[in-house]
């Protein structure tokens, strides 16, 4: 957990860096791909994701460690060789538990999450899943572990694997020449987030484009057809947390409402998006049926609210930023504590992007949250040995937080619904 939260302190800032370079670039160009509530959206979706791996929240019923304790024919040594053939057998798992993912029910719940934003931009690539709370395909890295791949170039290779598929998450970078024909490019990967008819269920790999050309799942941008982002029942929220188990709940309502036991119990592994005979009629849901004529959601908002937005994600990952850095003298179970406390953060400040009166609520929880944890400590998690006076400054942020929040809700949500479309700001 402490190494993983040391990574993330490097990998977080160089994220940032390179959002805010794209959106500049894109201003210049006149082709902004990042509105900035969607990043803000994004962003967050990645807080919830990291915080869940740095606190362990997740089971693995088969440990790697232990297959290769098993099943290796050989020992390799932790060299070059070992680390091409993990990167490669990782690439391996990973196209096949993203295809997966993708054609079955119970599977896609955990990555929708990735696929929600309705625009395609690096800030998106950070939209992860906190849904995926069991690890099911680790029999896929069969291969290293006969081959004897030492754990630790697994547990090394992994986030290096993960962090590299960031990058291809633009719309300013065209096709690469000959590099189509080797890696995943912004090219290969606009198809695969397109909800057009020609593109769903199109090009999982993801670092290496050979998978999908092996196993039939390739497809080329189209000239003809401009790829259209998003999910075909779309999210219409702005709360990754929300949106990490609506599929989920779909399923659920639908499990309980059919009457047939087979569909009950089959429903969870049949194909994405299945659903009982008439369902569609009997209990229907949002669904775009023209990729190209619908509305993105949430995109009239006042300049006041995507700025408030932008500042409480920042403060944030100031937050993240100290709980990464300190989680060994945090400890347990003061660690499962800060997460909640994060996680009730980005619930709140998604939930009033969203414009709901709810989020006065979560705000006030959150606060109250904090109150009881400075109280009960004395500080926040040994932060006044480093900031003598930082009680104050938490208290007096949350405090400003909340009158916010109530001004949005009794305030700005209701003059902005009065004011024609054309005087609100669309990014």
């Amino acid at each position: 957990m402490e190494e993983y939260g040391k990574i993330l302190i490097i990998a977080t800032p160089i994220f940032l860096v390179l959002i805010i370079i794209e959106k500049i670039y894109g201003i210049y160009k006149k082709d902004d791909t990042a509105p900035l509530i969607d990043s803000v959206s994004s962003i967050s979706s990645g807080i919830t994701n990291s915080v869940k791996d740095v606190l362990g929240l997740s089971l693995t019923f088969i440990s790697y460690e232990w297959m290769v304790s098993k099943i290796a024919i050989f020992h390799l040594e932790a060299n070059i060789l070992a680390y091409c053939i993990a990167f490669i057998a990782i690439d391996f798992y990973g196209y096949w538990s993203h295809r997966w993912a993708h054609q079955i029910n119970l599977f896609w719940n955990k990555h929708a999450i990735h696929h929600s934003s309705e625009e395609f931009n690096l800030a998106c690539a950070l939209r992860q899943p906190i849904a995926s709370l069991a690890n099911l395909f680790t029999f896929l890295l069969i291969p290293a572990a006969l081959l004897g791949v030492p754990a630790t170039v697994i547990a090394i290779a992994l986030p290096l694997h993960l962090f590299l598929q960031f990058w291809y998450h633009t719309k300013h970078i065209k096709k690469m020449g000959i590099l189509e024909y080797i890696l995943v490019t912004p090219s290969h990967h606009r198809v695969h987030h397109a909800i057009n008819p020609e593109y769903l269920d199109k090009n999982h790999s993801q670092i290496f484009i050979f998978w999908d050309k092996l196993f039939g799942t390739f497809q080329a941008e189209l000239d003809t057809v401009p790829p259209v982002f998003g999910i075909t029942r779309p999210a219409n929220t702005w709360n990754p947390i929300r949106i990490n188990f609506q599929h989920l709940a779909l399923l659920i309502k639908d499990a309980w409402r059919t009457e047939s036991w087979k569909d009950k119990l089959t429903i969870w592994f049949k194909p994405t998006g299945w659903r009982p005979e008439n369902f569609e009629e009997k209990y229907p849901v949002n669904k775009i049926e023209n990729v190209f004529d619908f509305d993105k959601y949430g995109t009239q908002n006042s300049q006041k609210l995507i700025y408030w937005s932008v500042a409480q994600v920042l403060i944030t990952l100031l937050f993240v930023t100290y709980l990464f850095d300190n989680i060994a003298k945090i400890g347990l179970p003061n660690i499962f504590i800060y997460g909640f406390f994060i996680l009730i953060t980005i619930y709140s400040y998604t939930e009033l992007m969203d414009k709901s009166k709810y989020s006065v609520f979560w705000e006030g929880l959150r606060f109250a949250i904090a109150i009881g944890i400075i109280l009960y400590y004395g500080d926040w998690f040994g932060l006044n040995r480093v900031l003598s006076f930082s009680n104050y400054i938490i208290l007096g942020y949350l405090s400003f937080s909340f009158l916010i929040t109530i001004y949005f809700v009794t305030v700005d949500f209701k003059i902005n619904q009065n004011q024609p479309l054309n005087s609100l700001t669309t990014k």
